[in-house]
């Protein structure tokens, strides 16, 4: 199959996904929204209640992933890497990626214990590459830091997707030993991983510049219909800092520039939505296909974990709990 194929077969995963993130951001807005109509009703301090609903809204979100979201994007992978190294998928492609799922991860508890894992081993080896910036110093290092922090984090979630696959594709052997295959596979075949860096960074900032940049547009269309609303907000923020001089709070200060900043955050928002479900999926097929297959022809053994022990003390805490 290529990977065309098996993205519009996989598909149905990434339109459930957008239903849930549509009705995840409803419940963000309202409980955001409610939060400063009752502060404002009852205690004068809108933007305080306001704050405090965003808060308990994203706690909410997070729940609701943790229990719903993981079942879409395990299932996704799952399908994907089926189809990959099988070279097929069945008619019923949600149902079965559900099934094996399941069949995978016997609890929810047990999906998070290894995609944490993943995640650990890869986010300590790339934290060590970001301190490169911060050894710059001063304004400068920083700003290099932050961009390959986010460079790092870009690529450790492609990375866990594709770790999570091989752990969907050695069936026969335990969650904990194949993930520890998966993570080594990447330092095993670095060059040919290599060559994705630039189809995920690419094709993300298109991504982010012709979605993001056209819904940010439309949102700061819309508010310019509410300037009342955005100079009293601007208003109690200024208000409420004084004292402060940073750049943020000017920005928050001033109705136009808060304006143009709430329009980006809005279209960001939105762009994160749909590139999750559309657009990085179409990315991932083509990540998982070059991982899989390098995988495939080179499976690590347990000598090979050495790679990792000293690189990554979590990969070594993990490697003890193999049987």
């Amino acid at each position: 199959m290529t990977n065309g194929e098996i993205y519009r077969k996989t598909l149905g995963f990434s339109i459930r996904r957008l239903i849930f993130d549509i009705i995840s951001l409803a419940i963000l807005a309202g409980l955001t929204v409610g939060g400063f109509f009752i502060a404002e009703k009852f205690f004068e301090k809108g933007p305080i209640g306001l704050v405090i609903g965003l808060v308990v809204g994203l706690i909410v979100l997070a729940l609701l992933a943790r229990f719903v979201a993981y079942l879409y994007k395990a299932g996704q992978v799952a399908m994907m890497t089926r189809g990959i190294i099988e070279g097929e998928l069945p008619e019923n492609v949600y149902q079965e990626g559900k099934r094996e799922v399941k069949e995978r991860f016997a609890t929810v508890a047990g999906f998070f214990a290894v995609t944490a894992a993943i995640r650990g081993i890869f986010s300590q080896l790339g934290r060590a590459i970001t301190k490169v910036g911060g050894a710059i110093g001063g304004d400068t290092g920083n700003a290099v830091g932050s961009a390959i922090s986010t460079a790092v984090n870009t690529l450790v979630a492609y990375l866990c997707d594709c770790c999570l696959g091989w752990v969907f594709f050695r069936k026969e052997k335990g969650a904990v030993r194949a993930t520890c295959e998966g993570a080594v596979l990447f330092f095993k075949h670095g060059k040919t991983f290599a060559k994705n860096m630039g189809r995920i960074f690419g094709m993300t900032l298109l991504s982010l510049l012709a979605i993001g940049g056209a819904f940010a547009g439309v949102f700061y269309l819309i508010f310019m219909q509410f300037p009342a609303a955005f100079e009293r907000f601007a208003l109690e923020f200024a208000t409420a800092n004084t004292e402060d001089t940073s750049t943020l709070v000017k920005i928050l200060s001033n109705p136009k520039s808060l304006m143009i900043a709430a329009a980006v955050v809005a279209g960001i928002l939105i762009w994160s939505v749909i590139h999750s479900a559309f657009v990085r999926p179409f990315i991932l097929t083509g990540v998982l296909r070059n991982y899989l297959l390098a995988g495939k022809e080179d499976i690590p053994t347990e000598e090979s974990f050495a790679i990792l022990d000293s690189k990554s003390p979590k990969f070594a805490k993990l490697r003890k709990q193999i049987d």
